[in-house]
């Protein structure tokens, strides 16, 4: 992953000088057509059986997700190129936005995994 989103940088930002908020305590992975740094991930499925996935992850510099994510599809998403990390299952902050290796059309049913280990975010 790439881009620590501006919502993101500002709530570090606030966590070094010790102000609230607090870091969050739980993060979703979520799958969009496209996202910036500015407004993170775009064009989340809504609908179709797609549920963000919670995601723990391992590390002690790059940080990796320990567990396959899954994201099921019961009918047609259009073509997903990014991947997201926010702080709840549905609506939320954005705290990381990143393209996929390679975008996944999904043009009806089926399912989107991510290996274990497959997404890393780097301390850099």
């Amino acid at each position: 992953m790439s881009d620590l989103t501006d919502y993101a940088r500002n709530l570090l930002a606030r966590a070094v000088c010790a102000r609230a908020p607090g870091l969050p305590t739980t993060v979703y992975a979520a799958l969009g057509t496209g996202g910036t740094a500015a407004a993170g991930l775009t064009g989340e499925p809504v609908g179709g059986g797609y549920a963000r996935q919670r995601v723990t992850f391992t590390g002690t510099g790059a940080q990796s997700n320990a567990e396959a994510l899954r994201f099921v599809f019961s009918a047609a998403a259009g073509t997903l190129g990014h991947v997201g990390l926010y702080d709840a299952a549905s609506g939320g902050n954005p705290l990381l936005v990143s393209p996929l290796n390679a975008a996944v059309a999904m043009t009806g049913a089926g399912t989107v995994t991510v290996a274990a280990g497959g997404l890393v975010v780097n301390p850099s």
